[in-house]
Order: C-alpha cells, then sequence, then structure tokens
C-alpha cells in the first residue's frame, strides 16, 4: 500500500517534470548553485524516501525497482552539497546521498 501512495505522492508533486528537466541535456548537473523546483522537488522525494528506507519502512529493492535513485541523485548532488555547506548542517539530505550512493 505504501508503495501506491508513494508514486502517488510523485506524481501529485510532479515528480515526472522535475526528472524530465534535470535529466535534459541542457541541464547543468555540476552547477550547485542552480536551484530551481524541479531540482528542490527531487531533493526532497529522495530525501523522504531515504528516510523511510532506513528505517525500514520501505524496501530498498522495490523502490529501486520503480525509481532510478542513483541517477536522480547524480543529478542533484552538487546542489544538495552546495546547500549543506551554505546551511552548515552536514546532515541535510544524507538520506537521499545513502541511497543514490548505494550499489
Amino acid at each position: 500500500m505504501l508503495i501506491v501512495q508513494l508514486s502517488r505522492w510523485s506524481t501529485e508533486m510532479g515528480l515526472d517534470r522535475a526528472m524530465k528537466e534535470i535529466f535534459a541535456e541542457s541541464f547543468n548537473a555540476g552547477d550547485g548553485s542552480t536551484d530551481n523546483d524541479s531540482v528542490r522537488t527531487v531533493l526532497h522525494f529522495g530525501e523522504t524516501v531515504g528516510t523511510l528506507v532506513k528505517h525500514n519502512v520501505l524496501d530498498w529493492e522495490m523502490l529501486s525497482d520503480l525509481f532510478w535513485i542513483g541517477g536522480m541523485w547524480r543529478q542533484v548532488e552538487a546542489r544538495a552539497k552546495y546547500e549543506r555547506k551554505l546551511s552548515g548542517e552536514a546532515h541535510l539530505y544524507e538520506h537521499f546521498e545513502a541511497l543514490g550512493t548505494r550499489s
């Protein structure tokens, strides 16, 4: 049931549109200063599902069958690290990063 709700939430939040933008040829994934709605949407989604996986509420294997978490993380990684530096909060987006760098 949680997967169905997660899929619904991702649609409601516009994750499909955000993914289209962050995977476009014109998107510069290395520019951490890029701040737009699509990047924020992906960061919010990724951190939420990362937290759910960390606390064993959501199964990683099933999640990774539905979403390309590693690819998503690579596209917004520079922004996440930029926000960490700006905020001084080293743990910002750590759950998303843990999923995104999982082998």
